[in-house]
């Protein structure tokens, strides 16, 4: 069993891997793992930023952040999550199990997420413990993936698009749920440079859709023969 899953704690560790449909479905369980995924989610997003500002003295900012966005992007996230063995360990409702939750990406990062947040508690909020272990997973990442997924993100190209037009703040994504189930939900977010409207996108998460949003506003452009 991965370090990761060993917990002194193991009611934080049920919690970490306990879907909200499962509770839904279970009302006697006390709580999912909304709160932990959210503490994880920052938890990640510091060490991702440590950990490429201290691989390259010389990588620069837009580098370092089109990186981290590969490193804790939904599909990463997702393949951490079946290297240490959570895809049949989350405790999911029968809806999401039947809809494929156990290969969702979607709910294989978020879980993931959350576990790192439990295990930071577990660890008496120590993350100096922590850090070694993310660490490991970040450096199995191959390069060429890494590169990859970090030079197709809309997002940073949407804001690069801006800064390089003169913007004087990054775009703007006003995002909303707009249906969907508990397991899977459905959100739109609708992207703006200032107060300009440049695309719209959905997706399972606030994550996708903005994702979805930055794509369509970039096909905008590539349209009007304003991208370089």
């Amino acid at each position: 069993m991965h370090q990761l899953l060993e917990f002194k704690d193991e009611n934080l560790l049920r919690r970490a891997l306990t879907h909200r449909s499962y509770v839904n479905e279970n009302p006697q369980e006390t709580g999912h793992n909304e709160r932990l995924e959210f503490l994880g989610d920052a938890i990640l997003n510091f060490l991702s930023g440590e950990y490429l500002y201290q691989l390259r003295p010389e990588m620069a900012e837009d580098e370092m952040t089109r990186r981290r966005s590969a490193l804790v992007d939904e599909k990463q996230l997702a393949q951490f999550a079946l290297t240490i063995g959570l895809d049949l360990r989350m405790r999911l409702g029968q809806g999401a199990i039947k809809e494929g939750g156990y290969q969702n990406p979607n709910l294989l990062s978020s879980t993931f997420e959350a576990v790192v947040g439990a295990y930071y508690l577990d660890l008496n909020q120590d993350i100096t413990l922590l850090r070694p272990l993310i660490r490991a997973l970040f450096d199995s990442v191959p390069q060429d993936v890494f590169l990859v997924r970090s030079g197709l993100d809309a997002k940073n190209k949407l804001q690069e698009f801006a800064q390089t037009h003169g913007a004087t703040e990054p775009p703007r994504y006003l995002t909303e749920r707009i249906g969907g189930t508990d397991h899977a939900p459905e959100y739109r977010s609708r992207v703006y440079i200032g107060e300009k409207f440049y695309g719209e996108g959905k997706g399972r998460n606030k994550k996708n859709a903005e994702k979805t949003a930055a794509e369509d506003a970039l096909a905008n452009l590539e349209k009007e023969n304003l991208l370089r």
